[in-house]
């Protein structure tokens, strides 16, 4: 594959759970990757993980919480040569009541699961209306839709970024930008504790097969487009 034949993806929230599988799995159908996250260490596994399949996954590291930081990163890595597809996987949450969490822990669930979003999708779309289109695909999550206890914040964080991602859709058709809003319910990575992994592991779903997913909506040819897709385990909920 030449280098002009290939995609080039950005993934932010890419050091861990589904951001990491996504951004494996784009390397793995040959794509240009640049992955984005706080912990630059992360980053570097990853493309040590990957091998020679590694060499063009590029590390960003970028504190979405930081509009500035985002805007600087996406020029900086696709100024020039343009953007084909943003994956907003960056998620944080606490699971705890309402009552119980804290205006500081509200704060930073959703500044980095909505506005870190946010930053990225406007980052994104001029460079993608410039290339003639593009897909932006966002991580959001069952919680989106159904009423889940202790997951105040992180319901709001997912549903109003659903809520966005759905006015852009409409926004963008004419420009041949495609939104796609991936759903999952519980899936195995670290945003859930040691103890619920380990309890439920046989349960949830592995980043791996809803990575599948995302790449699969991303390479869907002609003029369809997979605009909203739930993925549950086959057990149902949690």
């Amino acid at each position: 594959m030449s280098d002009e034949e290939r995609a080039n993806v950005w993934v932010v929230g890419a050091s861990s759970g589904i951001g990491r599988a996504a951004a494996l799995e784009f390397a793995n159908v040959g794509a240009r990757v640049v992955v984005s996250a706080r912990r630059a260490n992360e980053l570097e596994r990853l493309k040590r993980d990957l091998g020679e399949r590694g060499e063009f996954v590029e590390a960003a590291p970028c504190n979405v919480a930081s509009r500035k930081n985002v805007e600087q990163t996406a020029l900086k890595r696709f100024g020039e040569s343009g953007l084909d597809c943003l994956v907003n996987a960056a998620g944080v949450t606490a699971f705890k009541t309402i009552e119980k969490t804290s205006v500081p822990e509200i704060e930073e669930i959703l500044t980095v699961n909505l506005f870190g979003a946010i930053y990225a999708i406007k980052a994104a779309l001029p460079l993608m209306i410039d290339r003639g289109g593009g897909t932006i695909v966002n991580i959001l999550s069952v919680a989106a839709k159904k009423i889940l206890t202790q997951s105040g914040a992180y319901s709001a964080s997912k549903a109003g970024l659903h809520a966005f991602s759905k006015v852009l859709r409409e926004e963008t058709r004419k420009q041949n930008i495609r939104v796609v809003d991936i759903l999952p319910g519980a899936t195995d990575t670290p945003i859930w504790s040691d103890d619920m992994r380990e309890r439920y592991a046989d349960r949830m779903m592995r980043p791996e097969d809803v990575a599948r997913v995302i790449v699969g909506a991303f390479l869907q040819k002609g003029n369809m487009v997979s605009e909203e897709i739930t993925l549950r385990p086959e057990q149902g909920d949690l």
